[in-house]
């Protein structure tokens, strides 16, 4: 765990290093397409940007295809000498962009690359496409999370998400009514890419395909935080009060520690509890399977991830969403070994496959032609 945690740090700031330097030079001029990617230097959009950098030599060799990155920010502020002339730009945006700074942003990406195709990098957590609308001059819409029945787009929501509509009618909160206008021939346009497993702590650890195994004291893995929106609160609160009433088992809950930690007790536990957050896939889905705990989440069926580790009873383990099975579903896998064994390394073994496939270019291939 020692040696993780160092070889962790030292890949983190040489990252870091390259993203402040060599990501932001002009292209060179020696490849045949020029990826510009403008991110969000934060946990969550980064995990989105980080495999084009992992897997950059196969985008070179069999795409030819070289790679930079620059803030979005620093972009549009007019980032002197940085990279333009780009064939292809993947760019994030915030969550809570205006009109006016939206149009500021294509107006600069547009102006110093006026033949690239444009793909938007949706990091956000619900499966909604509420930018779909706001981009019209886009080629492509790529999200980590779709729902599977894409009819469901055109309903009108009580709230602006499937789970603030679910929680929302459940609980008779005060939501007001919401439907993202989804533009014809959008559909053409999404793009379907990987989720979490991408992040920089996680992809490394994937590819070199070494599921942890040892004594897992811990039954329970449950630290659900519970404090935020009405809807949120009361989900999280429901999730927390099904693990602290499974009887005679030793189970984790309470929040504020370390990820360092998080980890460590992850890979004692038998089972990890990874309820939904703000929207249905989350880091912990992912960090369950890395470390080796069976998956017991809310049923995921709605929802379409690639890779998919959302299998029923092969690649996790579903509740129903008012969690009456919990204790049921709960009981049988503390009790049944070969079954947790089995589950989890499928799971495994699937996200080490799309790590060490070096699928994720393929995956993206046609956004750089």
């Amino acid at each position: 765990m020692i040696a993780w945690r160092i070889s962790r740090k030292i890949s983190a700031a040489l990252h870091q290093r390259r993203r402040r330097g060599a990501f932001r030079k002009p292209f060179s001029g020696t490849s045949a397409k020029r990826l510009l990617l403008l991110s969000i230097g934060e946990r969550i959009p980064q995990s989105q940007i980080f495999p084009f950098h992992y897997y950059a030599r196969d985008f070179r060799d069999a795409l030819d295809t070289e790679i930079r990155e620059v803030e979005i920010s620093d972009y549009v502020a007019g980032l002197p000498d940085g990279p333009r002339d780009a064939t292809t730009v993947c760019f994030q945006t915030p969550f809570d962009i205006s009109d006016d700074e939206l149009a500021r942003t294509m107006a600069a990406i547009r102006e110093r690359n006026p033949r690239a195709r444009l793909a938007y990098l949706d990091w956000f957590a619900p499966t909604d496409l509420r930018m779909a609308h706001r981009l019209p001059g886009i080629d492509y819409y790529v999200t980590k999370h779709v729902l599977r029945d894409r009819d469901r787009y055109a309903e009108t929501l009580y709230g602006d998400t499937t789970l603030m509509d679910y929680y929302g009618r459940k609980y008779d909160l005060p939501h007001d009514e919401t439907r993202f206008p989804i533009p014809p021939g959008f559909r053409d346009k999404l793009h379907l890419g990987p989720s979490f497993v991408t992040a920089d702590f996680m992809l490394p650890a994937f590819a070199a395909g070494q599921r942890p195994d040892g004594p897992r004291p811990i039954d329970l893995h449950a630290r659900i935080a519970v404090g935020g929106s009405p809807w949120y609160e009361a989900m999280r609160a429901e999730s927390l009060a099904a693990a602290e009433s499974l009887p005679d088992t030793e189970t984790v809950t309470g929040t504020g520690i370390g990820h360092h930690r998080f980890i460590s007790e992850l890979q004692q536990s038998k089972i990890c509890f990874s309820p939904f957050g703000y929207g249905e896939v989350c880091w912990r889905d992912f960090e369950a399977v890395l470390t080796g705990a069976v998956l017991l989440k809310q049923d995921m069926q709605h929802v379409e991830t690639q890779p998919n580790i959302f299998v029923p009873n092969e690649t996790y383990v579903p509740l129903r969403w008012d969690l009456s099975d919990f204790e049921e579903k709960a009981r049988w896998l503390i009790e049944d070994p070969a079954a947790r064994d089995r589950i989890a390394r499928q799971a495994f073994e699937r996200l080490h496959d799309y790590a060490r496939s070096g699928r994720f270019a393929a995956q993206m291939a046609p956004l750089v032609g």
